[in-house]
């Protein structure tokens, strides 16, 4: 048994368990902004009360949030399974959805907050920092964005990291956001440098930034279509483009309970009808699609670079009938690329996804120690002679954003780290934290673990695996082997999801946990693990892409 964990438990009411409350009707079936952890309180408690009591030979398995009890394994089995929203596929659609998630029989598969790894906004906002950066390198052929702009909308729980990735870049970005909760909060936090709610203030604000190549991340408290509607009326009256880059964070997984606001109601006016009548609320969402892409059209026409974010905007706005399709493309491909299409999905190919590790000690001193040691595997791999242009840029990237880090005040709660690494650098960063720990030089285990949005964690044809083209986007077996692989080669964990980023239905995804506790044993599990890990999605996507930038030799 765990001692801590023992003890953390000691006070939740299990024996008995408190009586089911139900659940509230005032509120929306889907998760808007909270993740899930379990179905409701009762079942985390349960959750809870199992690990403190599990040995190392049992296993914790659930069920879409249901602890379905403590099971007989091998000492080098996972010492957890989790499923969530796991449904037989004909019924996998919004609808069947709402109806299982009011019963309490399923749950929203999420990503990493559906398997116990989420670290909050830190790892959203290194992805976005990559995803900007690398945008400008495609688009405008330009390693430096001062003066560029980039326009966007949303400031929740994940699009908030736009703001921070922002200011990291040193561009002019403009993010919209209905909800003034959330625009103060990022504003309160250092994210937001400026709020504004008048788009006169906020065009006035664009042109003397770009001018004087002044970073500016600005939040603007009003409707996104308004502000793109403002961006066109700007370009065809003055013939000034006003904006570079492009893109759209809004919840479009979920637009019809809260993920997306239409422009024709206030936030307030939106949040009741949504419930008090749902038919014409999609009606209106649907409208306000129309016109956001009507606008975007406009700019890209005069020079802007768009990208969907892979949350299912250019989806939703195909299924209500806007300009999004793309002549003789096929169901993947829209007038605008995702940003896996023409932006990450190189650096997947290449291996590179989103590595992180978790300190158990809670110590900062710990996560410094860590810090050091993955700045010094990359910087070693960099400067090796064999290393290709394409992967040291990839290096570089990383180890800037590193040693920046602690500057940026990214960690959350949970002393945690996280940045973009091939197999290579992947499996001599774990090696090294397990030898540091051996010698006492961290003072606890440290878990480590990655996004589900990864090389190999996702099958997504509307985001992960948007950038194969063979027909096998919409298959899922790499997720699905990739969960299967990980648990026999040494995860402590292991995570299966249907849902997470681009909506029920639409994405299977996987993830995993693993201890490092300085043992031989965790060294070894961390070599098999991690390169299965990340080979088997490399390997997925040359034996289907026809076509990519690299050639294999640059893929290690």
């Amino acid at each position: 048994m765990n001692p801590l964990l023992v003890e953390l438990c000691s006070g939740l009411p299990l024996k008995p368990l408190p009586p089911k409350r139900g659940r509230d009707t005032s509120l929306p079936h889907a998760p808007v902004r909270t993740p899930n952890l379990t179905t409701n309180d009762e079942k985390f408690r349960l959750a809870m009360y199992y690990l403190s009591q599990m040995t190392e030979e049992q296993t914790l398995v659930m069920y879409s949030g249901h602890p379905h009890g403590l099971f007989p394994s091998p000492r080098n089995a996972p010492r957890v399974v989790l499923t969530n929203g796991m449904v037989i596929p004909n019924y996998s659609s919004r609808d069947e959805y709402e109806m299982m998630f009011a019963m309490g029989v399923t749950m929203y598969g999420q990503m990493t907050a559906g398997s116990y790894c989420y670290i909050g906004p830190q790892g959203i906002v290194h992805g976005t920092v990559l995803t900007v950066l690398n945008a400008g390198r495609r688009y405008l052929g330009l390693d430096d964005l001062s003066g560029k702009v980039f326009v966007t909308s949303g400031l929740g729980g994940m699009s908030g990291a736009q703001a921070k990735a922002a200011a990291i870049i040193g561009c002019v970005a403009v993010i919209a956001e209905v909800d003034e909760a959330a625009l103060t909060k990022r504003h309160q936090q250092g994210w937001l440098m400026q709020i504004s709610n008048s788009l006169d203030q906020c065009v006035a604000q664009i042109r003397e930034a770009r001018q004087k190549k002044t970073a500016l991340s600005l939040g603007y408290h009003g409707n996104v279509v308004d502000l793109w509607e403002r961006l066109v009326q700007e370009s065809e009256q003055t013939g000034e483009l006003l904006v570079d880059l492009g893109s759209d964070q809004t919840s479009c997984h979920n637009p019809f309970s809260g993920g997306y606001y239409p422009a024709q109601l206030t936030f307030e006016a939106a949040n009741q009808m949504m419930h008090a009548d749902p038919k014409t609320f999609r009606r209106l969402v649907q409208e306000s699609l129309l016109q956001q892409v009507t606008a975007i059209n406009k700019l890209s026409e005069k020079g802007m670079f768009f990208w969907d974010y892979g949350n299912a905007f250019l989806l939703e706005a195909k299924r209500a009938g806007a300009d999004v399709e793309k002549a003789g493309g096929g169901k993947l491909e829209f007038k605008f690329p995702s940003y896996v299409q023409h932006i990450m999905g190189d650096i997947f190919s290449l291996g590179f996804g989103p590595f992180r590790w978790v300190c158990t000690s809670a110590d900062p001193t710990d996560l410094m120690e860590t810090d050091a040691i993955a700045t010094a595997v990359l910087e070693e791999i960099a400067h090796e002679t064999e290393t290709s242009i394409y992967v040291k840029q990839q290096y570089s990237d990383n180890i800037r954003w590193i040693r920046q880090a602690a500057k940026h005040n990214m960690v959350v709660g949970s002393q945690a780290r996280i940045l973009y690494s091939d197999q290579k650098g992947r499996v001599k960063i774990a090696v090294a934290i397990n030898q540091a720990i051996a010698a006492g030089k961290i003072k606890a285990p440290v878990v480590i673990s990655r996004d589900h949005h990864d090389v190999s964690g996702t099958d997504s044809p509307f985001r992960e695996t948007s950038n194969i083209y063979d027909g096998s986007a919409f298959c899922a077996d790499m997720a699905v082997q990739n969960v299967i692989g990980d648990s026999f080669r040494g995860a402590t964990w292991v995570a299966l999801h249907n849902g997470g980023g681009v909506g029920w239905g639409e994405v299977m995804n996987g993830g995993f946990g693993l201890v490092l506790d300085g043992s031989a044993e965790a060294e070894e599990r961390a070599n098999m693990m991690l390169n299965w890990d990340v080979s088997n999605g490399v390997s997925e996507t040359y034996f289907h892409s026809a076509s990519l930038c690299v050639p294999m030799k640059h893929v290690r």
